[in-house]
């Protein structure tokens, strides 16, 4: 039987079991980094003897699963990340993490149970597709450039996609909506870090040392005025200094005092125009102090940036599924990164949010992701599992119309 777009919500409700128990085996054994290998074993599980072609990334442990209809016709991927966070968990679940100091905090638990769901209710769907679609687990989303890893693995190069689509679930958005938005989504997520030297000294005597602690302060102040002054409001960026670390003794002045933060913009022009600034208030400051700077700056993820079509495809899926109230479009972008954005610099496409708040609970009250006491709202699911499902089908029968 062919399942039009408004009975994957059933289908979905009826793989419910399904994803939760895949969902908290994965919470209750996170992993961190580009090689989660029990995650990935967990996964292959779940979707054994289906109809899919598994291809493994060569440099991490995520994975390519194929699904060809049997007609001709264009290729959708759908993606599902798979790592955790090192942090602590504090929800007291049954499931909580049973791996000290690791948490699925962002939900990645979720979205590859998700995905997983997704692909045995879409090859049941087999006889009535025309195209194909890519199921992409990836590992190496929180900082480790994953999706980066796996398309230099040539993953989605055969056949390559002509539209990617993701789900990213979000406890402070209330349950069940679905967002996104046209254009930025999400930001660039550049890592920035300096040491400063001085010379140090005895404290009381701060005139026969080079103190590097208020210089550092100095460009701290500096690089805020930057922010400020220098980047306009429509085009924005961030830079957050989150570390500054130097001495130990109350009485010695340091010898050097390193920086840490991060760099956030929306656009390649600003964030060029941040790195710049970055090294050349840190560098300037220390040498008008007769100091030294030692700058550097760790690539992060581009920013993520969504195709209007496909936010439009998004919008008529999820209204079509749940109801016109069920779908809002995101008036401005996030300053938080994904890497799906590197999937998207190359494939037109779009990431969305699902809702998890609980029913009639103040979703902005809630903990929120990266965070140890984050909790999902589990009948939510269902809806993230329909979504994919009609999407990638309403993508393979009419494409961008």
């Amino acid at each position: 039987m062919t399942l039009l777009n408004t009975d994957f919500l059933a289908a979905a409700e009826a793989e419910q079991d399904q994803t939760l128990a895949l969902r908290r085996a994965i919470h209750a054994d996170p992993e961190l980094g580009l090689h989660c290998t029990r995650t990935t074993a967990k996964l292959k599980a779940a979707i054994a003897g289906l109809p899919l072609e598994i291809r493994d990334s060569t440099s991490t442990s995520g994975f390519v699963a194929i699904l060809r209809g049997a007609q001709p016709g264009p290729t959708v991927l759908l993606r599902g990340d798979m790592d955790a966070l090192p942090i602590e968990e504090e929800t007291g679940l049954p499931f909580a993490s049973q791996v000290p100091g690791h948490m699925h905090a962002c939900g990645h638990d979720t979205h590859s149970a998700m995905l997983a769901s997704a692909a045995r209710i879409l090859c049941a769907q087999q006889a009535s597709l025309a195209g194909t679609i890519l199921f992409m687990f990836q590992p190496g989303e929180e900082g480790y450039h994953g999706a980066r890893h796996m398309i230099a693995d040539g993953l989605l190069d055969d056949p390559r996609p002509d539209a990617a689509f993701a789900l990213h679930i979000f406890p402070t958005i209330a349950g069940g909506l679905v967002t996104t938005r046209a254009g930025a989504l999400l930001a660039s997520t550049d890592a920035l870090n300096a040491t400063i030297h001085g010379r140090g000294g005895h404290a009381a005597m701060p005139y026969d040392t080079l103190d590097p602690l208020p210089v550092a302060c100095e460009a701290v102040t500096a690089l805020q005025a930057f922010i400020a002054r220098r980047v306009p409001f429509h085009d924005p960026a961030i830079i957050s200094v989150t570390s500054i670390h130097a001495g130990s003794a109350y009485n010695v002045v340091p010898p050097a005092v390193e920086l840490k933060g991060t760099l956030r913009t929306l656009s390649d022009e600003r964030r060029e125009q941040g790195r710049a600034a970055f090294r050349r208030i840190v560098e300037q400051v220390a040498a008008a102090h007769e100091c030294t700077a030692d700058v550097h700056i760790d690539e992060g993820y581009p920013a993520t940036r969504n195709d209007a079509r496909a936010v439009r495809l998004i919008e008529q899926v999820a209204t079509g599924l749940f109801g016109a109230d069920q779908f809002a479009e995101m008036p401005t972008p996030i300053m938080g990164g994904e890497d799906f954005a590197y999937v998207l610099r190359e494939i037109p496409g779009a990431m969305a949010f699902l809702g998890v708040a609980p029913p009639g609970e103040e979703a902005a009250g809630r903990a929120p992701i990266h965070n140890g006491r984050m909790t999902v709202h589990e009948d939510w699911l269902s809806r993230g599992v329909a979504l994919h499902c009609a999407i990638a089908t309403r993508f393979l029968a009419s494409g961008w119309d």
